[in-house]
């Protein structure tokens, strides 16, 4: 038979004696610290609030002991229902109890206030739930951003084995994705799990890398779990542990062992802010409390004891809105064949009681006192630090501002202070200071092992070799040099120790495939060598950041100096161009003869003399030796116009020849990758590369036309011989190896398009490995530090500054056409044709009376022609006199 304790509050002296009498059931765990603290504030809220108003209804509670049991809280509410004709039940405590009472609170229609925690129990599902207290789920955001402030990239999740321990599992998993975290490995304890049970799980953690901790469970759990994990050495240097609320809440009830085993432990729970009735309130509740229970002297006041005084509260006012009906229930007439939950029947009071309360909001004793669609609505989280005897505030986090050093009044993203995303001094296990990296890379003094291909090609970018007087294994390389720069730069100390694999069984490809299975057997950490990021690569390994450029380019020699070509000098232009400038000065010619012939004794003469000095005039302005002097204004314009055309003309043929004559020197013999099918030519390639694969499933190149080369020796004499006497027409590889052929034999080669798109060369990590992240950081700060790299590259690769250009020689020069002057030509075309106009013009004018005579058409032009051919006779006497030329009379006219 179930035991129940029944505390009644009488009504002390003040209270209206004649109000109505509202039965309130209380389910508590009243043999838990947190039961009796809940006791208390419910007990102190009932007497301040009937204590400062007038009311008409009065509550009177009923508490009943659920003594942590599901069946015996089940047994309570029915009882409470039953024989009090409860209008609403405050509890259970706990989510596993709630989640029966509520279903119980749904048949009969009573409100149940609980302030369950786990997301599993929601009002969504239930009209007469109202939980109050802020849900489980709502503080993984908190948590979430506690891990990306430390930059954590991996979390143990340990969890009591419960609906309220599981309840959180999918939001964490969720929000930590979203902070670019996963939550590696997750650890289930039962609820009533011993001490030697917990330290085997506490054994399983402790083989594992991830050191960072997030923990939620209840007290009692709690208390022999972090007593355990301190005997086992995980409270110590280089370890971090999160609690999730309610346990960082419930800090004040842990006993001083278990407050000394959880130093450094970090923790967030709801904010409460201070105020003065809250300040008076804590005085009158210790004295209370400690006057009822005097063996508990250290317990303090949480804000789960507040929930539950605003929760009184507000079911207060409800009450006194909605009334006391009598009778309480609706009982079914035909009761003879129901169970005791059936003969209670429906709640008349609870409909309206539900309705007001699921969407309430008041200022209660713990802040703002929101409850909409029945669920106290979070605000602000607390970030604690446990340091000596207590915790002490370190930080807010809240959804608008995230993670805070102060807490503003008015929390509104606009308010928010990007100066102020710091937390105070964090003491961490161990009293350590410093923020723990997250993870271990090895356990019991282990070294870092890291494997290095062991190949006899391209040893420029890493070799490893053991030394035989000290029997330590040595590498050396572009590679290792590199990596050995990033290693430094890590915030952390790690032994390194080289590991040789062997890759002539299947070369890189293998490698990868086999790492996990390496690293079982070697204990493998890393793969550090010129290893290229491939999409197939990385199903078997996590690859860092690339570390050099990227891409798979052909190189192909220079052919011999075609600079000797008799013809080369018309190469700079086009034929076209040739033309239209030979078209030009001929026309330019013309016109200054035209001009300059009538007042110009050097444009007269015999027809052959002026038909040569059309030609030579213009011809010689090529290289200014023009001599004659030119009397028309019209000749000078259009001369100086032509002369400027030829500066331009001249200056443009003279650059594109000098640079012709050097790129002749330097052009490939191949131009590009269809070339190579088309002339049948060889292909050389690094051996164990994924370049073959790359041109062949690409269809790029056949494999028939391949060659595989294992050193820069082995590629340029390949080259040297060419397809036909045993070499290649070409090489193609990633980009590193290119530049390195280059660098030493820059005159004899060059690279052609097309540049294949490839990920370039970077260091593998096992799977999920959380160096990855770090590493690539690390490699991305050594690629802007442009000083060191290059001295790298230069020491092992070669000095690109030897090379004057950094893809080899030159491998195109263009030809000028007639579209680079165009815009040339028609300037000297207009100006040259309309100063022929302007001299038309000119001489029809002055000789009209010729174009007005009244003979023959062919009589006027050959009039004309012969005053043209005559030199111009500037003194005659005026008189009038026959033109023996053309036959018609003309007015001379002496000045």
């Amino acid at each position: 038979m179930l035991l129940f304790m029944c505390f009644c509050i009488g009504p002390s002296t003040g209270f209206n004696a004649t109000a109505a009498k509202a039965n309130v059931g209380v389910v508590l765990d009243l043999d838990t610290t947190l039961g009796k603290i809940c006791k208390t504030c419910i007990s102190m809220a009932i007497e301040d609030f009937y204590s400062n108003r007038d009311y008409n209804t009065m509550i009177e509670p009923h508490f009943r002991d659920s003594r942590s049991d599901l069946v015996t809280a089940a047994s309570a509410a029915i009882d409470l229902l039953k024989n009090a004709e409860v209008m609403a039940i405050i509890g259970p405590q706990k989510s596993f109890q709630a989640e029966f009472v509520i279903d119980i609170g749904d048949k009969v229609e009573v409100p149940i206030i609980s302030p369950a925690t786990s997301p599993s129990v929601s009002p969504k599902d239930s009209s007469y739930f109202i939980r109050s207290a802020w849900c489980s789920s709502s503080q993984v955001r908190a948590i979430a951003a506690i891990v990306k402030k430390f930059g954590w990239r991996e979390v143990v999740f340990v969890y009591e084995d419960t609906n309220y321990g599981s309840g959180l599992v999918p939001y964490l998993t969720v929000d930590l994705l979203k902070s670019n975290a996963v939550v590696s490995h997750q650890s289930v304890i039962p609820a009533n799990a011993t001490e030697d049970r917990i330290r085997q799980e506490l054994f399983k953690l402790m083989k594992m890398r991830t050191r960072v901790f997030v923990v939620h469970m209840l007290p009692g759990l709690a208390s022999r779990f972090f007593n355990v994990a301190k005997e086992a050495g995980m409270m110590d240097k280089g370890y971090a542990w999160l609690i999730a609320d309610v346990l960082t809440s419930l800090l004040d009830s842990m006993d001083p062992q278990t407050m000394e085993a959880m130093q450094g432990v970090l923790g967030v729970k709801a904010y409460v802010p201070e105020s003065v009735k809250l300040i008076d309130f804590k005085k009158r509740w210790r004295k209370r409390f400690h006057t009822e229970n005097p063996e508990m002297n250290r317990t303090e006041l949480n804000v789960l004891g507040l929930w539950a005084y605003d929760s009184i509260a507000v079911l207060a006012e409800a009450i006194e809105r909605a009334g006391v009906t009598s009778p309480q229930f609706n009982r079914s007439v035909d009761s003879g064949n129901l169970t005791d939950l059936d003969s209670i029947g429906t709640s008349l009071a609870g409909p309206s009681l539900v309705g007001w309360i699921r969407n309430h909001t008041s200022k209660g004793l713990s802040g703002d006192f929101n409850i909409s669609n029945g669920e106290l609505q979070p605000s602000a989280f607390e970030i604690v630090n446990v340091n000596g005897k207590k915790e002490i505030p370190v930080g807010f986090w809240t959804e608008h501002c995230g993670i805070s050093r102060e807490l503003k009044p008015d929390d509104h993203q606009d308010n928010c202070s990007t100066g102020n995303t710091n937390l105070d001094p964090i003491v961490w296990p161990g009293k350590e200071t410093k923020v723990p990296k997250g993870w271990e890379i090895a356990v019991s003094g282990e070294k870092f092992r890291v494997g290095i291909p062991a190949k006899t090609s391209f040893r420029e970018f890493s070799v490893v070799e053991k030394n035989e007087e000290t029997g330590v294994v040595e590498a050396k390389g572009f590679c290792i040099d590199v990596f050995e720069a990033v290693w430094e730069k890590i915030p952390y100390h790690v032994p390194v120790e080289y590991v040789p694999y062997d890759t002539t069984d299947g070369g890189y490809n293998e490698l990868s495939q086999k790492m996990d299975e390496e690293r079982r057997q070697q204990g493998l950490d890393a793969l550090v060598g010129d290893l290229t990021v491939t999409a197939s690569r990385s199903e078997h390994v996590d690859f860092t950041v690339p570390y050099t450029e990227s891409g798979v380019a052909i190189l192909v020699p220079i052919r011999a100096n075609e600079g000797k070509n008799a013809w080369i000098f018309m190469k700079p232009l086009t034929t076209g161009l040739w033309l239209t400038i030979g078209t030009f000065f001929v026309y330019t010619g013309f016109v200054v003869w035209v001009l300059e012939h009538r007042v110009n004794k050097a444009f007269q003469g015999p027809p052959n003399q002026q038909v040569g000095m059309i030609f030579w005039f213009s011809f010689s302005t090529l290289v200014f030796a023009h001599r004659e002097k030119v009397t028309s204004n019209l000749t000078r314009f259009v001369v100086i116009i032509w002369v400027f055309v030829v500066l331009v003309l001249t200056s443009s043929y003279t650059a594109n020849l000098s640079s012709m004559l050097t790129v002749y020197q330097l052009q490939p013999k191949i131009n590009d990758v269809n070339d190579l099918v088309k002339n049948g030519e060889f292909v050389g390639y690094q051996l164990g590369s994924f370049v073959r694969g790359f041109l062949t499933n690409n269809g790029i190149l056949p494999s028939s036309s391949l060659k595989s080369y294992s050193t820069v020796d082995q590629f340029h004499e390949a080259l040297s011989k060419g397809s036909r006497n045993g070499g290649v027409g070409a090489v193609i590889d990633e980009l590193p190896y290119i530049r390195l052929l280059l660098s030493k034999h820059c005159d004899k080669y060059t690279i052609i398009g097309p540049i294949y798109p490839t990920s370039g060369l970077g260091f593998a990590f096992p799977k999920g490995s959380p160096l990855v992240f770090d590493v690539s950081r690390e490699i991305l700060r050594l690629k802007e530090d442009k000083d060191l790299m290059m001295r790298i590259t230069k020491k092992w690769l070669g000095d690109e500054k030897e090379c004057p250009n950094a893809d080899g020689a030159l491998s195109t020069s263009q030809r000028l056409n007639l579209d680079s002057f165009k815009g040339l030509f028609v300037i000297a075309g207009v100006s040259s044709t309309l100063a022929l106009a302007i001299f038309l013009s000119h001489f029809l004018y002055e000789n009209r009376y010729v174009l007005e005579s009244t003979v023959s058409r062919k009589e006027k032009l050959l009039g004309l022609a012969r005053i043209f051919s005559r030199e111009k006779d500037e003194l005659l006497s005026p008189k009038e006199t026959r033109c023996p030329d053309c036959g018609v009379e003309q007015q001379q006219v002496q000045p």
